[in-house]
């Protein structure tokens, strides 16, 4: 049987099919995405911290957003092409719209890769500190203050990576693995560890364990860990729980027949109180089961986490497979090799939530009074603020939080290179003074490479952005620039990247279209063009999306 109107359109509605259903389809994407910019708006008026503002490349963002609207063009020539009956004009133009949201889609990449290698850290007295931190070296090595290492003298994981100078490190003399959760890669990794600094582990005490009513398994004092050690711990546990299980349920249905023969005519909620496991009774017939086991090392080894796999205090930590480390906890800092920003709003904000002066919560702030590089930047900020402030008051103005307590690698960048004294805005322009960037600065941020070359004004080194080094016990929070850092990244991530997939989807329809649709061409072109125009429709939806989401998202 033929579907009536795929090709021609009702005469009640003048429309086909798959045209009714598109636009029933957009809307509940207009619903969808009405949600997320009415999340968006909430969160930010309600935010508790200061709120990202003009921290996206507005470059890429722009580029992406005159993209998708030349693709809106070219997909509609697409169609029109059809309609005349123009097949080689149609796979131009829809050439060029797919080649449009592979430009998109690269764009998006790159901005979502640099986000996912920048770092920040928020401090204990919520200064916020942005930049990229630097990377381990190998046990032994050395590398001069200021300078790189190379890429022989770098410690590199299992898998050939790189690994930043962000890890926990905690001196370990005992650990209690999990028998169920042992994460295998980190009890491979933690013997790997522990054969490099010459050290054991082995099993604390005697284990006896029953895999059934009848077979008993051992495991002596002394024994070296090893993977098949702990699977054969878990198969004994989970065989006891097995038994023991069996052994309650059994126990605990005699108990409820007795109860029943006891108090015939009652209902079980009214003698629920006088059933329970006789555990005397079956005290025999339980077997042995063994949650965890304990391992010594000797002598006591400094092993390395990454900080989202770990929750350390002082004395003891806890992996997130559930193994326990006791011991203590060493120097474990944070490493920038580039601090490219510094920000004081959330600090600011707390110091007036308590009543205390902003400045003197900002010059007592544990940043300025460790790192004289950064406090002779905020000395240089303060200067340029005081101009700008004389400017903005001329026209009854002021200038924002942002630009009294955020430097942004911008201004860190102009400020790193220029003495005090030459410090000044530029009239006019109402904003703190910034180094030039280059073009991919615009799309990548800060070029360190080129700016590592640039002299200091005490022409003493080199480098626009400082080094730091932050103790463990000052890092309240740190994250890459991911949904994890705050509400902004998050809902940023979750919008645009929906609108990802959406550009996506439309992209293969399209490219369906161009490279599949000969076939529907030749058998009925009206059929094609009818389905160009659908795909048409969603795809300046994913257009109007855009325009939506680049201003509230990088403009403002």
């Amino acid at each position: 049987m033929e579907i009536p109107y795929i090709v021609t359109p009702r005469k009640d509605t003048g429309l086909f099919n798959s045209k009714i259903a598109i636009w029933l389809f957009l809307a509940s994407e207009v619903m969808l995405f009405g949600g997320f910019f009415s999340a968006y708006i909430f969160l930010r008026l309600g935010a508790d911290y200061p709120w990202p503002e003009r921290t996206l490349p507005v470059l890429p963002g722009l580029i992406n957003t005159f993209v998708l609207i030349f693709s809106s063009v070219t997909v509609v020539f697409a169609w029109a092409s059809l309609k005349m009956r123009q097949w080689g004009k149609f796979q131009i133009y829809m050439a060029i719209t797919v080649f449009c949201s592979l430009v998109f889609m690269v764009l998006k990449g790159i901005e979502y890769n640099v986000k996912f290698h920048h770092q920040a850290v928020r401090l204990k007295d919520y200064t916020v500190v942005e930049g990229h931190l630097g990377y381990k070296v190998k046990d032994g090595v050395k590398v001069e203050h200021g300078k790189q290492p190379t890429e022989d003298q770098l410690a590199k994981d299992a898998k050939g990576r790189k690994i930043e100078e962000n890890l926990v490190n905690f001196e370990a003399a005992e650990f209690s693995f999990s028998t169920l959760r042992h994460h295998k890669p980190w009890v491979e990794s933690i013997m790997a560890r522990a054969a490099d600094q010459k050290a054991s582990i082995t099993l604390a005490a005697d284990l006896e364990l029953k895999t059934s009513p009848e077979k008993t398994v051992s495991f002596k004092a002394g024994s070296p860990l090893t993977v098949e050690l702990l699977d054969s711990v878990k198969e004994a546990h989970l065989a006891a729980r097995e038994n023991n299980g069996a052994v309650r349920t059994d126990n605990l249905r005699e108990q409820w027949e007795k109860a029943h023969a006891a108090n015939p005519g009652k209902r079980d909620w009214e003698i629920a109180d006088q059933v329970a496991v006789d555990t005397a009774a079956i005290a025999g017939q339980l077997m042995p089961e063994q949650p965890s086991v304990i391992f010594k090392v000797e002598p006591p080894t400094v092993f390395s986490f990454k900080p989202r796999d770990v929750k350390e205090a002082a004395a003891s930590a806890d992996l997130r497979d559930g193994t326990n480390l006791k011991g203590k906890l060493v120097d474990s800092p944070m490493v920038f090799h580039y601090v490219d920003a510094i920000d004081f709003r959330h600090l600011v904000m707390e110091a007036e939530r308590k009543g205390i002066d902003p400045k003197v919560a900002i010059e007592n702030s544990w940043l300025l009074k460790e790192s004289p590089e950064l406090k002779k930047i905020w000395e240089k900020q303060q200067v340029a603020l005081a101009q700008l402030t004389k400017e903005l008051a001329a026209k009854g103005k002021e200038p924002t939080a942002k630009d009294k307590y955020r430097i942004g690698w911008q201004e860190l960048a102009y400020y790193s290179v220029t003495k005090i004294e030459d410090v000044k805005i530029t009239p006019g322009k109402y904003a703190m003074p910034k180094a030039k960037e280059n073009f991919k600065e615009e799309f990548f941020g800060p070029d360190y490479k080129v700016r590592e070359k640039v002299p200091h004004p005490d022409g003493k080194h080199f480098g626009a952005f400082p080094h730091l080094t932050v103790p463990r016990e000052q890092v309240q929070f740190a994250s890459k620039f991911a949904p994890a850092w705050n509400t902004y990244y998050a809902i940023y991530f979750t919008m645009t990247g929906l609108h990802g997939l959406h550009v996506v989807g439309g992209a293969l329809v399209l490219a369906y279209y161009l490279f599949c649709g000969k076939r529907m061409y030749l058998s009925n072109p009206e059929w094609l063009a009818n389905r160009v125009e659908v795909g048409g429709l969603f795809w300046h939806f994913v257009d109007l999306v855009w325009i939506f989401l680049f201003p509230i998202l990088y403009l403002m």
